[in-house]
């Protein structure tokens, strides 16, 4: 009896098993799950964790659906957009998003990434041409592309919550002229560039020349004002020197003539090229031999010259 009713007892602990394991469903800290019953939102679990449903997923019962719940990527590229000038760029663009409300992700695209994904890059080719097409060629290139970006990501964010998404960020990877444009962009580009060289290196020029004029100037005033000092102080010094020559030759005439002829002894031959081609006799040789100044009488005295003075008796040293 106890045989016989054995395999209906495996059989009825096998259904136990096998319900209870289609009745349990894991969500993971990377997801977040949906549960539908008869095509209708039962319920949404965002939070990781072991749950329960209806067994089986038969006559369209309690059927999961999981979700990404991390940021995902959407990539854009090469888009062809124009600018206010006329020209055309080629543009590569990226979002990051996430599902943000799970229960409308499911109602409007029913659940399905890739058609969420498809008007998200709808609007975002849209949003690109849109902010592109208010501004001229050199906005894209300069440090008005991050206020751009910031526009293109508020543009998507109302569309997006509507899909049950959430725009984190938008990014623009390369903004490269097509190559149709390319050429004339890149030579107009070059001749504004060299016509700001030349404006740049003119005023360049006219500045140094007007420092350079300053500066002549001043080296002017400065040496006028330097060569005025010295002959204020020269005149001094000249000034005191003759004081003291005074003073020196007030107190003893006699030892400052010595002096001063010391000093033209030494002034006049301190070379040894030096040749002087004078008569022993003459006053600069006074104090030469004879350290008391008396001047010889010549040897030889010089013929006299009808009509000429005598010559005066040389005078006699002090007793």
């Amino acid at each position: 009896m106890t045989s016989n009713r054995l395999p209906i007892i495996l059989l009825i602990l096998a259904i136990v098993l096998v319900g209870l394991y289609s009745s349990i469903f894991v969500v993971n800290a990377r997801e977040q799950a949906i549960v539908v019953r008869f095509g209708q939102i039962q319920s949404v679990k965002t939070e990781p964790g072991i749950y329960f449903k209806l067994p089986f997923g038969f006559m369209d019962a309690d059927r999961v659906q999981l979700v990404e719940k991390q940021a995902l990527r959407l990539d854009l590229d090469n888009i062809r957009v124009q600018v206010q000038d006329g020209q055309t760029f080629d543009v590569d663009a990226f979002v990051i998003y996430n599902i943000s409300d799970v229960r409308r992700f499911r109602e409007t695209v029913s659940g399905d990434r890739e058609a969420a994904e498809a008007r998200l890059r709808a609007q975002l080719d849209s949003s690109l041409r849109r902010v592109y097409g208010l501004r001229d060629y050199n906005a894209a290139l300069s440090e008005e592309r991050v206020a751009m970006m910031l526009e293109i990501r508020d543009d998507l964010r109302t569309d997006a919550e509507n899909l049950g998404l959430h725009i984190d960020d938008v990014r623009i990877r390369r903004t490269d002229l097509s190559p149709e444009v390319a050429p004339n962009t890149y030579n107009a580009m070059r001749s504004e560039r060299l016509a700001e060289a030349e404006r740049i290196r003119a005023e360049g020029n006219e500045e140094g020349q007007r420092r350079r004029a300053v500066a002549d100037r001043q080296v002017v005033e400065f040496t006028a004002g330097a060569q005025r000092d010295a002959e204020i102080l020269r005149g001094q010094g000249d000034a005191e020197r003759n004081r003291v020559f005074a003073d020196a030759f007030s107190k003893d005439p006699a030892f400052f003539e010595f002096y001063r002829s010391m000093a033209a002894y030494s002034s006049a031959l301190s070379s040894q090229d030096t040749t002087l081609v004078l008569s022993p006799n003459t006053e600069f040789f006074r104090y030469f031999d004879n350290a008391a100044g008396t001047l010889k009488a010549p040897t030889n005295p010089a013929p006299a010259i009808p009509g000429a003075a005598a010559p005066a008796a040389p005078a006699q040293p002090a007793n």
